[in-house]
């Protein structure tokens, strides 16, 4: 465990698991078409390579870049598009993947944009759920682990841009926001 981590929450094992499910699922769920999946960076690029490569299908992959935290422990609910797509998504299956939805801003925004490039359809999968957070009404289609309203770290998340490369998801200890 790393000295900054006050609790691991899903080890690299359970992580690798749970994607391995949720791939199943969305194989069985799109079985017989293709899939353009868009990963919101840069949180999302563990949990979007592994995932893709338990979907058992056709996958075009795409990115996003979308921001709302910048370097601090909570979201600024001001969600700033940096980078848009560069697939052609109109009359295609879109799975839109991040790593965590709290507010609901992000995802909500980010899918409703989607829509005005006319998917076929546009669902949402992400690796952690922190419902008590949630300031609207959206819900991911797919979601890994819900979690309790602390602020994690690992396999991709970050704070002020480190420990996305740990290989578990982990709660930081308070001590470390008051370094930063």
């Amino acid at each position: 465990m790393h000295k900054d981590i006050k609790e691991v929450l899903f080890s690299e094992e359970v992580i690798a698991a749970k994607v391995q499910e949720m791939g199943a699922q969305i194989t069985a769920d799109y079985a017989g078409q293709k899939l353009i999946v868009v990963s919101l960076l840069k949180g999302a690029v563990y949990f979007t390579a592994d995932l893709t490569k338990k979907i058992d299908l056709p996958v075009r992959l795409d990115f996003m870049i979308a921001s709302s935290y910048g370097d601090e422990s909570i979201s600024a609910g001001n969600i700033n598009v940096i980078k848009d797509i560069d697939e052609k998504i109109a009359g295609k299956h879109v799975l839109l993947i991040d790593d965590i939805i709290d507010t609901g801003l992000t995802l909500d925004k980010i899918s409703k944009l989607l829509e005005t490039h006319h998917p076929l359809s546009v669902k949402t999968a992400v690796l952690l759920d922190k419902g008590a957070r949630r300031v609207n009404n959206m819900n991911a289609d797919y979601v890994g682990f819900e979690i309790p309203d602390e602020f994690v770290v690992g396999y991709g998340l970050d704070f002020a841009g480190d420990y996305r490369n740990l290989p578990f998801i982990g709660i930081l200890k308070p001590a470390v926001f008051a370094k930063k």
